[in-house]
């Protein structure tokens, strides 16, 4: 069974940082690009991030460049999303989704995990 499992999510102050990670199972993520996406509440999702398969090229929304930065470790099978600056707006839940292509393409992903919460208060 293909499973991708977010972590790190939590609360935090606005300015602060957290690191969320996505862990593979079932699956080799080396064949795959990952997004980051977020749904806050009421509202729709959107992508935050994307990584190529080999980690090569990697994009982002307009409102997270500067902030937050994606890696992978394919040794680890793992994605991370490293999240600094963080603002109230960015208060929502954040999916990693694996879509099996070299590049990010835009494309539906085939693979979704179940989210982790990230909330920016004071």
């Amino acid at each position: 069974q293909l499973q991708l499992v977010e972590s790190g999510g939590g609360l935090v102050q606005p300015g602060g940082s957290l690191r969320l990670s996505c862990a593979a199972s079932g699956f080799t993520l080396d064949y795959y690009a990952i997004g980051w996406f977020r749904q806050a509440p009421g509202k729709e999702r959107e992508g935050v991030s994307c990584i190529s398969s080999s980690g090569g090229r990697t994009n982002y929304a307009d409102s997270v460049k500067g902030r937050f930065t994606i890696s992978r470790d394919n040794a680890k099978n793992t994605v991370s999303l490293q999240m600094n600056s963080l603002k109230p707006e960015d208060t929502a839940v954040y999916y990693c989704a694996a879509d099996k292509y070299y590049y990010c393409s835009g494309r539906e992903p085939q693979v979704w995990g179940q989210g982790t919460l990230v909330t920016v208060s004071s």
